[in-house]
C-alpha cells in the first residue's frame, strides 16, 4: 500500500508541474487575417503584427474569458507528408465559437504548418488533424507596451490595452496608482486584452499586475507607465518585461523542442 501511494503522489506531482503539456484536435482557417484581428480580444489592426500575422482564434477554454489573449501556440498538422515536423506558432488573438475545433487559424498560419512548397496543398484540405502546446511569446526583449484607448475619457475614465506580453502566463489582475503612491485602484476586464477604471489616480501613473504562472501568481510592478498628460491612441512603455513560465497539470510532461 506504501509503495502505492508513492506511485500516487508522483502521479500527481507529475501531473501538476508541467510546462509543456500537448493537446489534439483539428484545425480550420479563415481566408482573411482581419476576421481574426478584429476580434475579441480587442487588438484591432495591431494584432496584423504579432508573429507575422500567424493569428489564432481559440475554444473558451483557451480564451479563458480575455486572460488568454496574446498567449502563444506551436501547432502542426499530423499529416507527416504534407506538414513540418516543427509547425508553426500562433497567437491567440480571437474566440473560436466553433466547438468542432480548438483553433481557427489565419490562412498565413495554417500554410505555414507545411513542408516547404506544399503549403497550398495543405490549405486545400481545409481541415487537419494537429498536436499543439502553449510555448513562450518572445517580442525580442521588447517591453510590455500599454496603449490609451479611443473610449478612454479623461480625467474621468481610463481604458487600456495590454500589449507584447512575453513568456507563457495569463494577467489576471490590474491595480492604478499615481507614480509614488499607496493608494491603488482596482482595474476590471473589460474584454479580451483591455482593462479599465472610472476611478483614475491623477498624475503620472503606474501600474501591478496580477501574472499567473499556473497555479500560482505574483505581482509585477511596472513604476512608471503613463505620463500625467497621458492621451488617447498612444503607447507607452511599461518598462518590464514577463519572461515567467505557467505550469499546466498533465502527464507525461513534453521536454523536446518541436524543429
Amino acid at each position: 500500500m506504501a509503495i502505492f501511494l508513492c506511485f500516487l503522489f508522483f502521479l500527481i506531482s507529475s501531473a501538476t508541474a508541467c510546462d509543456r503539456c500537448v493537446h489534439h484536435t483539428k484545425v480550420a482557417y479563415f481566408s482573411k487575417a482581419s476576421a481574426l484581428s478584429s476580434g475579441a480580444c480587442g487588438y484591432g489592426s495591431l494584432a496584423l503584427g504579432f508573429y507575422g500575422g500567424h493569428l489564432a482564434a481559440g475554444v473558451p477554454s483557451l480564451f479563458k474569458d480575455g486572460a488568454g489573449c496574446g498567449a502563444c501556440i506551436q501547432i502542426r498538422c499530423k499529416n507527416t507528408t504534407l506538414c513540418s515536423r516543427a509547425g508553426t506558432t500562433v497567437i491567440l488573438t480571437d474566440l473560436n465559437r466553433n466547438n468542432q475545433t480548438d483553433f481557427v487559424l489565419s490562412s498565413r498560419a495554417f500554410m505555414a504548418m507545411a513542408n516547404k512548397g506544399m503549403g497550398q496543398q495543405v490549405l486545400k484540405l481545409g481541415l487537419v488533424d494537429v498536436e499543439y502546446k502553449r510555448v513562450l511569446c518572445n517580442y525580442n526583449k521588447q517591453n510590455l507596451a500599454i496603449r490609451v484607448e479611443e473610449m478612454s475619457q479623461k480625467p474621468h475614465y481610463l481604458a487600456i490595452k495590454v500589449l507584447y506580453q512575453g513568456g507563457q502566463t495569463e494577467i489576471v489582475g490590474m491595480d492604478v496608482a499615481q507614480v509614488d503612491s499607496s493608494r491603488w485602484t482596482y482595474m476590471t476586464r473589460n474584454y479580451g486584452a483591455i482593462w479599465d477604471t472610472s476611478n483614475v489616480p491623477s498624475g503620472p501613473l503606474q501600474l501591478r499586475f496580477v501574472v499567473t504562472g499556473g497555479y500560482d501568481g505574483k505581482w509585477v510592478w511596472a513604476k512608471k507607465v503613463l505620463p500625467a498628460d497621458w492621451k488617447v491612441g498612444e503607447t507607452y512603455d511599461a518598462g518590464v518585461q514577463i519572461s515567467d513560465i505557467a505550469q499546466e497539470p498533465c502527464y507525461p510532461c513534453d521536454n523536446e523542442n518541436w524543429n
